[in-house]
């Protein structure tokens, strides 16, 4: 499914604020306009919608991510590898051995220019971890898994 295909996408985000699902749906738009020749891998999970994007069907691939909390309702925009990224300005959250992240409150406040050179950095870090080139594939949209926790209510903002 390519960068057009938001049907499922639309579905797990139905619970969130409408202007969370703004939100998450430009950055959707942000990294799919840079990377259209990546995989968005889609996990619905009972505590967080997470999605990124991958150069092979894999997690450990992954370069980028966007997450939503299910009961906190925040909004990340995460590198998988994040820890090994430069971040000269300090801008990424987090302490892990791995991801890294920026908190979204808005897209006006995103700092686009700075997360572009993040990405650059990311994304070539990702294909430095693919073992087997035949692992590449390009635009695929993939649904890695759907929690069966219930979706109905809504999260207050």
């Amino acid at each position: 499914m390519p960068k057009e295909e938001l049907k499922d996408l639309l579905r797990f985000l139905a619970p969130f604020p409408e202007e969370i699902q703004e939100r998450v749906l430009w950055l959707r738009e942000f990294a799919w306009d840079l990377y259209p020749q990546a995989n968005e891998l889609i996990y619905d999970n009972y505590n967080a919608l997470a999605f990124g994007w991958s150069v092979t069907e894999k997690q450990g691939h992954t370069f980028c991510s966007i997450a939503v909390g299910r009961t906190s309702g925040n909004v990340h925009f995460g590198f998988y590898w994040g820890a090994a990224l430069s971040d000269p300005k300090k801008l990424l959250l987090g302490n892990g051995n791995q991801y890294r992240y920026v908190l979204v409150d808005s897209v006006a406040k995103f700092p686009e220019a700075y997360i572009k050179t993040l990405l650059k950095e990311a994304y070539a870090y990702s294909l430095q971890k693919v073992k087997d080139p035949k692992q590449i594939v390009n635009g695929k949209t993939i649904m890695k898994s759907v929690s069966d926790a219930k979706r109905s209510k809504k999260i207050k903002q």
